[in-house]
């Protein structure tokens, strides 16, 4: 089969030809018809997280399951499934065992862990597998493993409530679905980025309100409309992030998506009117599952552009100035 493979750290993607893998007792193999491309699949790139080179990256997958191994019981051939972004995990560790399966201390990650959806074919535990709904094409589907179940679960897990006033900081490939979201979920959508260029999208994508961050200080602006209840921070830089600290509402709660920069706040701030700051990581299969079934009820579409798989290199570097998401298209 053909395959896009990590063959050194830092590298370029290489398509090459590899051995179609087989399914082991307890896995599934999903022939892949597409795989959308993450910030996450850096960390297959860069041989980081333990990763063993070479990998095939890549875990928004949307596929069909070709084969079975013994003793899985969930699929059957030919059923329209996704993979995402958690690989599977032990069931046994105290995490696991008290439900919260996304703490595991023995977690898998697809295209880090073991091989991803950068190719033909692809194999999993059936615990990482989700259901695609008929209403979602492969290449909508795919984005959604990633990208759209972290803001989807972040929201639902948020504190705030219909009617609330929820900001997504940044109109990207998980802002533009978290906008959406927000929407549907029935909160007062603020969207925030940098200049006026999204501000059209966004309020297309269903923000009722719009703040340009060049224009004067974020977290002011979001007072000025009452406080937030929730900000969703899908764009890494920590001074960003800081900024709109002020603009939640008592008892509201800044929900980190990414970063690696120290985030700065008082412990005044934090006691003074019971704010929060907390963070969200992606999700386990139904997860997934409730997220694709959500999308298919409430009209939500990720916004992509499309390479075929022997283009991935290209595909990748054209990641910065791609039209929100891309996804890779297997024949």
């Amino acid at each position: 089969m053909r395959a896009a493979q990590v063959q050194q750290a830092g590298g370029p993607f290489v398509v090459t030809d590899v051995a179609i893998p087989d399914p082991a007792p307890g896995q599934i193999r999903v022939k892949v018809h597409a795989c959308g491309i993450c910030g996450g699949d850096a960390i297959p790139r860069n041989a980081l997280f333990g990763t063993v080179l070479p990998r095939i990256p890549g875990h928004e997958i949307a596929g069909v399951v070709d084969a079975v191994g013994e003793g899985v019981t969930l699929w059957t051939v030919g059923e329209k499934v996704g993979v995402g972004w958690s690989g599977g995990v032990d069931f046994t560790c105290e995490h696991c065992r008290r439900g919260d399966f996304t703490n595991c201390v023995n977690r898998t990650i697809v295209g880090t862990s073991y091989d991803g959806g950068y190719a033909e074919y692809m194999v999993a535990p059936q615990d990482a597998v989700a259901r695609i709904p008929s209403g979602l094409t492969f290449e909508e589907a795919a984005p959604l493993m990633c990208g759209g179940i972290t803001a989807f679960n972040a929201l639902r897990h948020s504190k705030a409530g219909p009617g609330d006033l929820v900001a997504v900081q940044g109109v990207g490939g998980v802002g533009h679905l978290a906008i959406q979201f927000a929407d549907k979920m029935g909160f007062r959508t603020v969207a925030i980025n940098r200049g006026r260029d999204k501000d059209a999208l966004a309020r297309q994508l269903g923000a009722d309100e719009y703040i340009d961050s060049t224009e004067g200080d974020a977290g002011e602006a979001l007072k000025a409309l009452g406080g937030a209840s929730a900000v969703l921070a899908t764009v890494s830089r920590a001074e960003l992030q800081t900024d709109l600290i002020k603009g939640l509402r008592p008892n509201g709660q800044l929900i980190v998506l990414e970063g690696s920069d120290p985030i700065q706040v008082t412990g005044h701030e934090l006691a003074d009117s019971r704010i929060s700051v907390s963070g969200w990581y992606s999700g386990v299969a139904q997860d997934s599952e409730d997220t694709l079934n959500f999308a298919v009820l409430k009209g939500i579409r990720p916004i992509i552009e499309t390479y075929p798989l022997e283009e991935a290199k290209a595909a990748w570097q054209h990641q910065p100035k791609a039209n929100l998401r891309i996804v890779l298209t297997t024949p």
